[in-house]
This record gives C-alpha cells, structure tokens and sequence, in this order.
C-alpha cells in the first residue's frame, strides 16, 4: 500500500494558501507599542539589524519630543556680545570650536542675530582695509517656543535651510537654543567630528582583563583589538552585537556573557548604550591593536 496520500499533500497546500491569507490581512499596528513589536519581530527573523531598529525607535521617540526636551539650556550658550570689538570675541569662537553665535544686545534675551563662523574668514583673509563690523555679517535669528514639536522644526531646518533656532519660553525670554545637530543625534547618537575636546578612546584597558568599551565601537575595531570573530555582517558596532543577543534596549547593570566576554552596561538611556565594560577570559588572547 503506497504511503502517498494526495489528500494529505492537498491539505497541506491548503494549509500553506491559508497562512498566506491570515498573513496578508494581518492586523496592522495599531500604537506605537504594536509597531515596536513588528520591529523587534523583523530583527528576530533578521529583515532588519539591530541598528536599524534602534534609529527607527529613535525616529518614534522625536517625533512625540517637544523642543524644550532636548535644548541646550541657556546656561551653556555660547554667545557674542554686540558691543565687542572682532578682537574680544574671537578667543571666544576659537576656543568653543562651533560654527554658529546667537549675537547679544545688553543680556541674552535680546538676540539681535546669528553669526556664522565661516563669515569672518573674509575679514582673515582680505587685504581691504575695511572695518569689520558685525552688522554686515550677522544673520536673521529664527525664534520658537518651548512647547513646539521637535519633527516639524526638523523639516523647517530641511526646507528654510537653516541650522539653528533660538527657543523662548513662556514670557518671551530665551530659555535656550537648539539646532539641527542636536535633533539628529537623538536619532542616530552623539555626533563627534575633529573640534570636539575630550573623546575617549574606543578602548580602554582598566584592569588585567578588564576594558572599558565605548558601544558603538566599530565591530570590526573590535574583533581586531580582542582577537575575536563576531559577525560584522550582523551588526556594525559592538551595541548592535549586545542588542542582537538580548532583544531589548538594556538598563544600566545589565550583563551578557558571549563566549570569552562578560558584557556590563556602564550608562544607557532608553534609546541606546553608550559605554560597556568588558571582562575578558584570561585564557582568551588579546592582540590588543586597534586598526588606523
């Protein structure tokens, strides 16, 4: 007796139609938790990277941000003084190393504009016996309130083709000041380019067999210098590694062992790690050489 049975493979057939349906007119998300869930879904069964993921739930988190969430206080602006001459303030924008100036009439609730950095080159430069003057360099200073949502004044920086903006409060004074830097690095981190003070190295020996590991450290940085061969095609940086094996955004304390490496994270804040500690097995050689 033959042990095909055609209204098995029929059924089977059938089965498989109907898995398609139930897939097609699957509910869609309804909140921002169901879409978290489709995501963490596609990284399960690899359609996205954990990285990937990562931005896309940063993108979520901006866009329900207010501007007074992510401004930089009042406190720590960088401004110019009107009345100074070109020689009082360029100490100023030579030691903060930014490319643009709220300039200040009196106090810092009167803005008169904004100077760019790359403006003044002209006055470097220039034989001309001109005399500098602020007035013919300072731009229109663009001002928004606190409460303004963060995703639109993203598109405006796009569309008007400008980067900063003052932020007023209430009462009309200044209680900061944002820019388009500081909005694309909630998406996709800290951005350091070659005027930033203080960065840290990737890696940092602390112990015998204990590092201290900034999270997006390249992956490929990282199997160089531990003499290790995690998956570059799976991830870009050593976060991406961490998420991938646990599935969830860690808290500060969280572990992972993988193989030869304890993973600890250091500091983490809901969207992503920024540094990890790394206990090495001492059996494990280290060839401890990062790659130019």
């Amino acid at each position: 007796m033959s042990d095909d049975n055609p209204h098995s493979s029929n059924g089977s057939k059938k089965k498989s139609v109907l898995n398609k349906i139930i897939q097609l007119f699957r509910p869609e998300p309804k909140n921002k938790n169901d879409l978290v869930d489709v995501l963490t879904d596609a990284q399960s069964r690899e359609l996205i990277n954990p990285e990937t993921r990562q931005m896309i739930e940063a993108v979520l988190e901006v866009s329900e941000m207010r501007v007074r969430d992510i401004m930089i206080p009042r406190s720590q602006m960088v401004t110019i003084d009107r009345n100074h001459s070109l020689d009082e303030f360029l100490p100023i924008i030579l030691d903060s190393g930014h490319s643009r100036f709220p300039v200040v009439n009196e106090d810092i609730d009167h803005v008169d504009g904004i100077l760019l950095a790359k403006d003044l080159l002209a006055f470097g430069f220039s034989n001309s016996s001109e005399i500098f003057s602020l007035n013919d360099v300072i731009r229109p200073a663009i001002i928004v309130p606190e409460s303004k949502k963060v995703e639109p004044l993203l598109n405006e920086f796009r569309s008007n083709r400008y980067h900063m903006a003052l932020v007023a409060d209430e009462y009309g004074g200044i209680s900061g000041v944002i820019t388009i830097e500081d909005i694309l690095e909630q998406i996709v981190g800290e951005i350091e380019d070659e005027t930033d003070e203080d960065i840290e190295e990737d890696i940092k020996l602390l112990a015998s067999n204990v590092y201290l590991v900034r999270a997006l450290t390249e992956l490929e940085d990282f199997n160089e210098y531990f003499n290790c061969e995690f998956n570059e095609k799976s991830a870009d940086t050593v976060a991406g590694i961490v998420l991938q094996h646990l599935n969830h955004m860690p808290q500060k304390g969280e572990q992972l062992t993988l193989g030869p490496f304890d993973f600890k994270v250091l500091t983490a804040d809901t969207r992503r790690m920024q540094m990890l500690q790394v206990t090495v097995d001492k059996k494990h050689k280290i060839n401890g050489k990062l790659s130019d």
